[in-house]
């Protein structure tokens, strides 16, 4: 990757993305924020140059910068993702730490965050726009869908799968073979050893329902 990057975001995993980008020796041109108090500021040293919109900053992506999407709620990510796709035609590049492992058979796909100590399985498929904190451990074998994003510390075993937009806060652990669907919330510490429905909330040792 020889061009410099444009991060959008400035905050949540803004900073630690800039961090592993400078450990690669990746230039990071600036970052874009919807948040017209931040404009301006700085970020160890690199500006945060205006909002993720300006047409000025856009132009560069995919001729002179590449992108990628620091942003934490699933649902303005996509929102970024896709105004990336359809206006520039880039998919965002990945943020992976120096020190995270990933085994040489598993599949990575476009704008991932992969923070420090994550470890990721033989076979296992990581799909679009994930992000994997701190000490998150991917059994092999595992699928994870596209925006989702497991918290810091959290085991996934192997011959899980987790579609879209799932949440894994952390400290979490996911038994063996278990299917976690579209959009699920999996609160902090909770150990699920059931497969869990589209758009629900479980949590707790061993993993509950919770209603909305």
């Amino acid at each position: 990757m020889e061009k410099p990057i444009i991060i959008f975001g400035a905050k949540g995993i803004a900073h630690p993305a800039l961090e592993i980008f400078n450990s690669h020796d990746l230039v990071v041109f600036g970052f874009l924020d919807e948040d017209e108090s931040l404009h301006k500021k700085e970020i160890n040293n690199i500006v945060i140059l205006g909002g993720p919109e300006d047409d000025g900053f856009l132009k560069l992506i995919g001729k002179k910068c590449e992108a990628f999407v620091a942003v934490d709620d699933a649902r303005y990510r996509e929102s970024v993702v896709k105004m990336l796709n359809e206006k520039r035609k880039v998919q965002p590049v990945n943020a992976l730490h120096r020190m995270a492992y990933i085994s040489t058979d598993a599949a990575i796909g476009h704008g991932n965050f992969i923070n420090a100590k994550v470890t990721i399985g033989a076979g296992a498929d990581i799909g679009n726009h994930c992000i994997l904190h701190t000490n998150a451990t991917i059994e092999h074998q595992v699928s994870l869908g596209d925006f989702v994003q497991v918290g810091a510390g959290a085991v996934v075993n192997s011959g899980v799968t987790i579609e879209n937009g799932a949440f894994l806060g952390s400290g979490v652990t996911v038994v063996a073979g278990i299917k976690i669907g579209k959009d699920a919330r999996i609160g902090a510490g909770s150990v699920v050893i059931a497969d869990v429905a589209a758009n629900q909330t479980v949590f707790g040792n061993p993993a509950k329902v919770i209603e909305k």
